[in-house]
C-alpha cells in the first residue's frame, strides 16, 4: 500500500485512544437500572460518537426519562469516575503509535465531543497531554459530530489542508465527521461499533496496531 501525503495526525478519544466505550457502557446501564431500565445496543448506537449533552438527552428521549441533561450529567460525572482508577486503560497499540508519530516528526492532536474535564481525567494517569499538539472539545465546537466543524478546526490548527490530515475514529459519527471535513478518515472500530457502517472511511483498521496504518503514515 502507497502512503498518502499526511501531514498531521487526529486522534479520536473514547473507545479509540481507551477503553472508555465498554466504561460508558457501565455507566449507562447503572444510569438506566436505576430508572428500572437497560441500555440496549440500539440505544447505545445513536449515542456514540456524538457530544455528551447530546447523547443524555438521546437517552432521555429514549426511555422518556423525567430527568434532566444536567442532573444525568451529574450522576454519569460520579459513576464514571469511580470507575476510571480500576478500569481505565490504553487500547491496543496506542502507545507504539504515538511513539513512532513523534519518531517521525508528525504532529499529532486530540479531537473529541468530550468535554475538557474527562480528556484531563483520561490523559492525566499515563501523562500523554504534553505529548499532543492541542486539543479541541465539545467546548470547542457549536455542532457536534457527524458534523465536520471539529475536523475542520483541527485543520486549520494544523496549518494544513483537511486532505494532508489523517483522523483515527473508532465511531460512525466520527468518521463522517472527518470525512465531510476532507480528510483522510481512518475507522478503528471496538467491539463496541464493528457492526457501525463505514462509508466515510478510507480504511478500516482492526486496532491501532494495523500495519495498514502505519504504511499509510510512511511509517513502516
Amino acid at each position: 500500500m502507497q502512503h498518502v501525503s499526511i501531514a498531521a495526525v487526529a486522534f479520536d478519544l473514547d473507545g479509540l485512544m481507551f477503553n472508555t466505550e465498554t466504561l460508558y457502557f457501565e455507566v449507562g446501564d447503572e444510569l438506566l437500572r436505576r430508572r428500572g431500565k437497560r441500555l440496549t445496543q440500539e440505544l447505545l448506537d445513536q449515542m456514540m460518537g456524538r457530544p455528551g449533552r447530546v447523547s443524555l438527552q438521546t437517552m432521555i428521549d429514549f426511555h422518556a426519562l423525567t430527568d434532566t441533561v444536567s442532573g444525568l450529567q451529574q450522576e454519569t460525572d460520579e459513576i464514571f469516575s469511580a470507575l476510571l482508577p480500576h478500569k481505565l486503560q490504553p487500547m491496543p497499540g496506542l502507545m507504539n503509535l504515538l511513539q513512532a508519530l513523534e519518531d517521525a516528526g508528525i504532529p499529532k492532536a486530540i479531537a473529541t465531543s468530550s468535554r475538557r474535564i474527562f480528556l484531563d481525567k483520561l490523559l492525566t494517569p499515563f501523562q500523554l497531554a504534553p505529548r499532543f499538539a492541542f486539543f479541541l472539545t465539545a467546548e470547542d465546537v457549536e455542532h457536534g459530530k457527524p458534523h465536520p466543524e471539529i475536523y475542520r478546526k483541527a485543520a486549520e490548527r494544523f496549518g494544513v489542508h483537511p486532505s494532508q490530515m489523517l483522523v483515527l475514529e473508532d465511531s460512525a459519527a466520527g468518521c463522517q465527521s472527518a470525512a465531510a471535513a476532507g480528510a483522510y478518515a481512518v475507522a478503528v472500530p471496538g467491539d463496541h461499533s464493528r457492526h457501525h457502517c463505514f462509508d466515510g472511511a478510507a480504511l478500516r483498521g482492526e486496532t491501532l496496531a494495523d500495519h495498514a496504518i502505519y504504511q499509510l503514515l510512511g511509517l513502516a
